[in-house]
């Protein structure tokens, strides 16, 4: 399992890992198992683990007041999941995370992640991801306030059109901010 994670981090910095580094890297991240529905955290708990996902699918959301699920994100492999605000601030979490599919995860507490900052190649992947996950909030966020659902939608297939074959449509259209009903007609108006 660790492999993955091992090319990961080298994929993401120019420095090589030493044979230490990946000894303490296997230390720091624990394998896990999230069986289909199973939840890796639930609103009101602290995110006390950061998962690397190895194989399967995830997705973050809350439920509004009326009983409406509303996802933030969505993950696969080869993508992190975790409550940031929860797991940095040590708050308890005002979202859920269970997997849509049979899941296989590293996670790394707090601790062990603090543990690893002194490996210059998982500084360096930290600092790129958080780059790109600042880049891809302000993305999302614009397509929320300027695209209309169709938009959304074609910007979606385009960006990460594995999600559509893997997450189930209830999960797309409330990723998306639209209904099922929705997320059909604009489904059928893009195939003309």
């Amino acid at each position: 399992m660790h492999k993955k994670l091992i090319a990961f981090i080298q994929a993401y910095s120019l420095t090589s890992l030493t044979d230490k580094d990946i000894t303490a890297i296997h230390k720091a991240f624990i394998p896990k198992k999230l069986r289909k529905r199973q939840f890796l955290l639930q609103e009101g708990e602290v995110c006390k683990c950061y998962g690397f996902i190895i194989s399967g699918a995830v997705r973050q959301y809350t439920i509004d007041e009326r009983g409406v699920e509303h996802t933030l994100s969505l993950a696969i492999e080869n993508w992190w999941a975790g409550d940031r605000d929860s797991y940095f601030r040590e708050q308890p979490s005002i979202y859920n995370i269970d997997a849509c599919e049979e899941t296989d995860l590293l996670l790394i507490s707090r601790e062990g992640l603090d543990r690893l900052l002194s490996i210059p190649a998982f500084v360096e992947m930290r600092i790129k991801l958080d780059e790109n996950h600042s880049i891809a909030s302000q993305k999302r966020l614009l397509s929320y306030i300027s695209m209309n659902a169709e938009q959304r939608y074609a910007d979606l297939l385009k960006s990460h059109p594995q999600f559509i074959e893997r997450f189930p449509s209830r999960i797309i259209a409330s990723y998306l901010g639209i209904t099922k009903e929705t997320l059909s007609r604009v489904r059928r108006y893009s195939k003309r």
